[in-house]
Order: structure tokens, then C-alpha cells, then sequence
């Protein structure tokens, strides 16, 4: 398996899951860079920040300060220029109508934060290598 590197924009409001998140991908994916957004006001104009690098992946809790990660998921989908963004929600709630609202709102996936940090490590390094490689051409 080839390494999988790029930048991927972690938006969490948590320094605990942040570091988390660093700890994690810091160790498994070396050749990831990562950068980090606490408030999803600043997402959108970041991601059409022509002058920035556009991530290859964002991840997205959804429990953020203000409007919060449903409304910056359908801010993000109303962009025609991030329709090819993978917008991958990684956060602690496993409610079915919460799942069903983020794909309804054009979540390219939903990953549940698990509490054990090897188990956090391996569903979040998955997810980024799925993502950073491509979903399968349909």
C-alpha cells in the first residue's frame, strides 16, 4: 500500500480530540499534513481561499460552537466549487436520524469517534486512506 499524503482540514471545536486526531494520523500517516479549524465560520471562506492549498479531505464533528457541523456540512454542499470535497463526519453521536440528517445533507461518510485510542486510531486511518485514495468509480 502506498502511503496516502495531502492535507486534510480537521474542523473540532474538542483539544482533546484534536490532539487526538493529531496523535493518531502523526503516527499512521506521516505524509498527511493536517490543519485545524475550531469554528465553522471560517471553513467555507477557507476552502475558497484561492491563494490556500484546498485540502483533500475534511473531517467534520458535528458539535461545534455557533450554527455548528449540520449547518456547516450544508454550507459546504451549497458551494458549487467543494462539490468534489470528501466531507467525512467524525463525530462521538451514533443516533440513527443523526447518520440519516448527515448523509441527507451530502456527507460523503459518517464515522463514529470511538473512546479506546487504538480503535480511534484505526477507524480514523481508514477512513483517511479510503479518502485520500478515492471512493471506488462507480
Amino acid at each position: 500500500m502506498t502511503p496516502q499524503e495531502g492535507l486534510v482540514l480537521v474542523v473540532e471545536d474538542s483539544e482533546e480530540d484534536a490532539e487526538a486526531v493529531e496523535r493518531a494520523l502523526g503516527r499512521s500517516h506521516p505524509l498527511v499534513r493536517l490543519e485545524f479549524a475550531t469554528y465553522p465560520d471560517t471553513v467555507v471562506p477557507r476552502l475558497l481561499d484561492t491563494a490556500a492549498e484546498r485540502p483533500a479531505l475534511v473531517l467534520l464533528d458535528l458539535n461545534l460552537p455557533g450554527r455548528g457541523g449540520h449547518a456547516l456540512l450544508r454550507d459546504i454542499r451549497a458551494r458549487a466549487e467543494l462539490a468534489g470535497l470528501p466531507v467525512v463526519v467524525f463525530t462521538s453521536s451514533t443516533a440513527p436520524a443523526e447518520v440519516d440528517a448527515c448523509y441527507a445533507a451530502g456527507a460523503d461518510s459518517y464515522v463514529f469517534k470511538p473512546l479506546n485510542f487504538e480503535l480511534f486510531r484505526t477507524v480514523l486511518g481508514s477512513a483517511v486512506d479510503f479518502w485520500l485514495t478515492g471512493p471506488p468509480e462507480d
